[in-house]
């Protein structure tokens, strides 16, 4: 694919294989709420005739590659035409299948919750909630923060365990709360070796930590994705296709959605062609998942 094929792509299917659908459509113009930052009032305008775009909140648009780089920049990544043209390529070559797989959608946090304070944790009730998962508080500590998340309707404060995602929010959770502050995006977590020859892929960060948990608190050699939910998986292509990775691990739920995302990846290896495969769902089956796996195990 070339800049002039690239720029003739739909961009509003672009932004579907990373999450954003219009929240207003008026025939040829579509509003989003906009890829590059959190914000409560969609900024983000696409004319569909011209295919171009315009973010009135950064007061920059363009073209599909000119998206592509002003979205690699508001991820942190390398965003040279060539950057861009590549993640294009990878993004479309993302399953269309999986944007209808998930069982389950993101669970939307509401706008007026916003992230208060970020530390080290501490907070018993939450050390106690991991401790129910079987992840000690050592292990806990490297990978997870405790927040504090603002309810700007009530006034009130609660207390989450957080992790940062590529889009530099934040997912939170404690017993009773699951949701997210900014962008519904993956994790991504760097492995001992650098670069990496591997990458491993698990829908949640308790069956990472579980993982982890199994390997006696080793760290992963390769990389690893966290995906914080199956309906991600598009979000995670352009993370490991025509980069340095020669084995793919996939550590998925033991359901539809897990065995189609499991499948979608093992396409996604093949396609690469110098790249391995292996499922590892089959290591903690029956259970559902590698943390149910890991909480049923007889402590030893």
């Amino acid at each position: 694919m070339n800049i002039e094929q690239a720029n003739a792509l739909s961009l509003p299917e672009i932004l579907q294989k990373i999450g954003c659908v219009p929240v207003k459509d008026k025939g040829n113009d579509l509003w989003y709420l906009s890829p590059f930052r959190e914000e409560k009032t969609a900024s983000f305008h696409i004319n569909t005739i011209k295919n171009v775009w315009y973010d009135f909140g950064s007061d920059r648009g363009g073209d599909v590659i000119n998206f592509a780089q002003s979205y690699l920049q508001s991820q942190g990544e390398d965003y040279t035409p060539a950057d861009a043209l590549r993640w294009v390529n990878n993004m479309m070559l993302s399953p269309v299948s999986i944007l209808y797989v998930p069982r389950d959608k993101p669970k939307e946090t509401k706008a007026t919750l916003t992230l208060s304070t970020v530390f080290e944790l501490e907070h018993k009730g939450l050390i106690n909630y991991l401790e129910s998962r079987r992840i000690s508080l050592a292990l806990a500590k490297k990978y997870l923060k405790e927040v504090v998340v603002n309810n700007n309707n009530t006034g009130k404060k609660f207390h989450a365990i957080g992790w940062q995602t590529v889009s530099e929010g934040y997912e939170v959770r404690n017993k009773v709360f699951k949701g997210c502050i900014g962008s519904k995006s993956i994790s991504f977590i760097r492995g001992k070796q650098v670069p990496a020859v591997e990458i491993h892929v698990f829908e949640g960060i308790m069956d990472f930590l579980s993982a982890v948990s199994e390997q006696k608190g080793q760290q992963f050699v390769g990389d690893a994705i966290i995906l914080n939910s199956v309906s991600c998986l598009p979000q995670a292509f352009p993370y490991i296709k025509n980069y340095h990775y020669r084995s793919l691990y996939t550590w998925l739920d033991n359901d539809t959605a897990g065995l189609l995302a499991t499948q979608a990846l093992k396409e996604l290896a093949e396609k690469e062609g110098n790249m391995t495969f292996q499922a590892m769902n089959k290591s903690y089956s029956p259970h559902k998942d590698v943390n149910a796996w890991h909480m049923d195990k007889p402590k030893v």
